[in-house]
């Protein structure tokens, strides 16, 4: 291929890159798995949001050193795809494992996450984080934690001061009818 071909192809894989907003993702071998598993794997993460690129390493690290992602050039060696999408990295992470359990002829290579580069432990290390919509459920449950218990500290006078009124008015209508 001739040097301005690659060129072409590299310009047109950057521009996917940056087009389809690739900034993290798990870089996986699918070598060995068949065509069923691999048409279900990739329906189901397809249904997570999560897309496959199989691509060719000597493009693909060209492509990553034309936008400065180089140092996941090392994640690039034999057969290689890249699961991208989803609400991020941590997501895509999680059902990566979940398959490669399910697929156990495919390999996941490491991960590509906030500028460096991890190895395969590290991605499954990165699967076992919270994923961004747990992280945003956890963050609004501490924010509103302080105001319910101000909430119950400012309630809690009232509630007192409620029972004491109403164990006055019931002692004065049993004094009533006793009177009566």
């Amino acid at each position: 291929m001739s040097k301005y071909i690659k060129g072409l192809l590299q310009k047109e894989l950057e521009e996917k890159i940056t087009g389809h907003n690739i900034k993290d993702f798990v870089v996986v071998s699918t070598k060995g798995v068949d065509g069923v598993n691999n048409n279900l794997m990739r329906g189901g993460l397809g249904k997570k949001g999560i897309r496959l690129m199989v691509v060719k390493n000597s493009l693909f690290k060209r492509a990553l050193a034309g936008l400065k992602m180089d140092t996941a050039a090392a994640l690039f060696s034999g057969p290689c795809s890249v699961a991208y999408g989803g609400d991020g990295v941590v997501d895509v992470a999680k059902q990566v494992i979940e398959w490669n359990k399910k697929v156990k002829a495919m390999k996941i290579l490491g991960a590509y996450a906030e500028g460096a580069a991890l190895d395969a432990k590290g991605a499954e290390r990165l699967s076992k984080m919270p994923s961004k919509v747990e992280l945003l459920g956890q963050i609004v449950t501490l924010a509103m934690s302080p105001g319910a218990k101000l909430a119950s500290v400012l309630g809690s006078p009232a509630k007192i001061i409620a029972g004491c009124v109403k164990t006055i008015v019931e002692t004065r209508e049993k004094e009533e009818k006793q009177a009566a």
